[in-house]
């Protein structure tokens, strides 16, 4: 059996490439009927994320899948085929599982991928392109992704400045579902950082922006309060955590305010994440007594540190994959193995019942019972070494001495 993966992803395809290739809710599942159509197993998996289409498939060429591809998306496919990298037998299997385990994401290690991917396995079984060999893939792929992130430091440690904040507040607060969290700003990076933090467990937010329509949005999404930027000053004191990232070209938050919003907490401690730059909170803020203020470069150097750590597990997640990936191929070529003895034992049998009627019929007919056994014994013989003794014949003729040597030692051939 041949495992054969084909796709394209951030690496090799631009975004408006990705775009053309994506398999929507609304395609998905027509997608995978025509795709495992074209397959001998009717088996399909089809992964879709907007770094990555990848399609999994069994018993089926490369260049089938490069041409239904370009045909189901109305592509060149030239073009297409240019972006696309090709994976099959082991390489297709150790692919997927360094997929899963987020090493050929765009932020290494990242684990949202492992939960597409199964969604991806739920969506084909679903609509009916699973069977026996890709259900063992993909299960064995899940356990996998969850070895790895047991046994390595893979998805321990923050790469990106704002899960890094986040990682910040948690480490000082342990249970954030008890704190209050300021978000100020409402662009792409609070909006990653509003994830996390729900996430986390975080469920009383604040975002605070200029517009308010846009706060109300954000705010809405992750059961917030919404207030402008002005409205600060009357909510600060409220927060145990602000974390803040704007285009503003001065600080935000002054001194007197933090100062303020301390007085009024009794000194309870407050941490102050900046991430944006220019900064949105004034540095002096790191002189007063209980507040905790952290930078954009305070966090640069917790992600770096963090990326060396993740580097180091990678390797230890690449040997895993490695070795995963060919316990997976042995159990592969077993059941090739063991559909090649049915067969052998199938064609055996039938032989053996042929030789023997034509036995027991010339027994029946009065033939010389010596005669019959002789002429069984010399039939079926003659029958079973026929194959054996032209394999042996071609590899002696082509001077193939591993083949040669192999069917000796198959067929138990002694010199001695």
């Amino acid at each position: 059996m041949t495992l054969v993966a084909i796709g394209i992803n951030h690496k090799t395809a631009s975004v408006a490439l990705r775009e053309k290739v994506a398999f929507g809710p609304d395609i998905l599942s027509d997608a995978l009927r025509s795709l495992a159509a074209q397959t001998r197993t009717g088996e399909a998996v089809i992964v879709s994320t907007c770094n990555r289409t990848e399609l999994y498939t069994n018993q089926v060429e490369s260049e089938q899948l490069i041409h239904w591809l370009s045909q189901f998306h109305n592509l060149d496919e030239e073009e297409l085929r240019s972006c696309l990298y090709m994976h099959t037998g082991q390489k297709a299997v150790q692919h997927l599982l360094r997929v899963s385990a987020g090493l050929d994401s765009l932020v290494l290690g990242e684990p949202q991928i492992l939960g597409q991917i199964k969604k991806a396995f739920f969506d084909a079984r679903e609509v009916g392109t699973i069977a026996h060999t890709l259900d063992r893939l993909f299960q064995h792929t899940f356990k996998v992704a969850k070895q790895i992130r047991t046994e390595t430091e893979i998805g321990a440690s923050a790469v990106s400045v704002a899960f890094a904040a986040v990682n910040l507040a948690k480490h000082i607060f342990d249970d954030l579902s008890r704190s209050r969290v300021m978000l100020v700003g409402a662009g792409e990076t609070v909006e990653l950082v509003a994830r996390h933090l729900s996430e986390q467990g975080a469920t009383d937010l604040i975002v605070a922006n200029r517009t308010l329509a846009r706060a109300e949005g954000m705010a809405a999404e992750f059961n917030g309060q919404a207030i402008t930027l002005p409205q600060i000053p009357e909510h600060l004191h409220e927060c145990d955590i602000v974390i803040s990232s704007t285009a503003s070209p001065l600080p935000i938050l002054g001194k007197g305010m933090v100062e303020n919003a301390l007085k009024k907490r009794r000194q309870q401690a407050m941490l102050l994440v900046d991430i944006a730059v220019p900064r949105d909170i004034e540095s002096e803020v790191a002189d007063l007594e209980n507040a905790y203020l952290y930078t954009v470069d305070d966090l640069q150097g917790i992600v770096q540190k963090n990326m060396k750590n993740r580097l180091q597990a990678a390797e230890q997640a690449e040997l895993i994959a490695q070795q995963q990936s060919q316990e997976f191929v042995q159990w592969l070529r077993g059941l090739d193995s063991v559909a090649t003895i049915k067969s052998f034992r199938t064609q055996s049998e039938e032989l053996k019942r042929a030789a023997l009627a034509r036995a027991l019929e010339r027994l029946e007919q009065g033939a010389d019972p010596e005669a019959v056994l002789n002429e069984l014994a010399n039939k079926l013989t003659n029958r079973l070494i026929h194959a054996p003794t032209q394999a042996l014949s071609k590899a002696a003729r082509q001077g193939d001495l591993d083949s040669l040597d192999l069917l000796r030692s198959a067929l138990g051939i002694n010199d001695n």
